[in-house]
């Protein structure tokens, strides 16, 4: 049986973030599934033409993969997502792999990064790996992209997670309603002086680069400096993170499973 492995993530036309994240993470699923020949697609639209115009190289759509993947007569299809969350553009994926249930013998989607408490937990001890040390009066601020369905409650949970885990942190979303003003006040109302900047998202991409650490006037850095904090960086998408990278094994190990009990 013709077998592939299709890793879906957003994408990013940061070459250098690229590499260290989804590439990365691709690489570790592709070594694991050795057995099954390896593709990959971006969901963002924009990403893929900026992509072709800056670098000559062209990446599918989910859609378009799983067309030519039937084209060619593969019969066996993991599609793995790289999502942080199910989210809107999780859901279009979900949407496009039941489109094509029909013309795979069989065909499995992976979930993406957040999914359960058990698994919110994981993810957090994950993260702690590449956490600054936090001196008295310092707090996290983390930027989510958010979305205007229902993640802001996944992103809540997150954040009362990382909470838990002894870590004075905030998630705020470029989308949505948790909002970095909101953040602010509680940062005031803390006395904190001193916030580290992170992206939660795969990649330290474009909204890292500009929205959250840019020299425009409403980037995040600059309304926290602009605010009174001391502000201090940290541009690494979690997709760097190896645990981050073996969790979305596991997720490509439990299609395979899945794969398995499929008549």
């Amino acid at each position: 049986m013709n077998k592939a492995v299709l890793v879906v993530s957003f994408g990013t036309s940061y070459k250098e973030t690229r590499d260290k994240t989804i590439r990365a993470c691709e690489k570790k699923i592709h070594d694991c599934l050795s057995d099954y020949d390896f593709y990959h697609a971006y969901t963002s639209d924009k990403i893929i033409e900026k992509i072709k115009i800056k670098d000559g190289i062209h990446i599918d759509t989910p859609k378009q993969s799983l067309e030519n993947l039937y084209k060619k007569g593969y019969q066996e299809v993991i599609v793995q997502s790289l999502h942080i969350l199910c989210g809107e553009e999780y859901q279009e994926l979900s949407e496009v792999v039941r489109q094509y249930k029909s013309k795979f013998q069989k065909i499995v989607l992976g979930k993406p990064l957040l999914v359960d408490h058990e698994n919110y937990d994981e993810v957090v001890e994950a993260i702690e790996d590449q956490l600054p040390d936090l001196k008295e009066n310092e707090a996290l601020v983390f930027m989510g992209h958010g979305t205007m369905t229902q993640s802001n409650e996944q992103y809540s949970k997150i954040e009362s997670m990382i909470i838990g885990h002894g870590i004075n942190a905030y998630v705020a979303t470029l989308e949505g309603d948790l909002k970095l003003e909101q953040v602010i006040e509680n940062l005031h109302c803390q006395n904190i002086r001193g916030v580290h900047l992170m992206p939660l998202m795969l990649v330290a991409g474009y909204h890292a680069v500009k929205d959250m650490t840019g020299d425009k006037k409403d980037s995040w850095r600059n309304v926290l400096e602009g605010e009174g904090f001391e502000v201090e960086v940290h541009l690494q998408g979690l997709g760097e993170n190896i645990k981050i990278q073996e969790i979305f094994v596991k997720r490509a190990l439990k299609c395979l499973e899945s794969l398995n009990i499929i008549n």
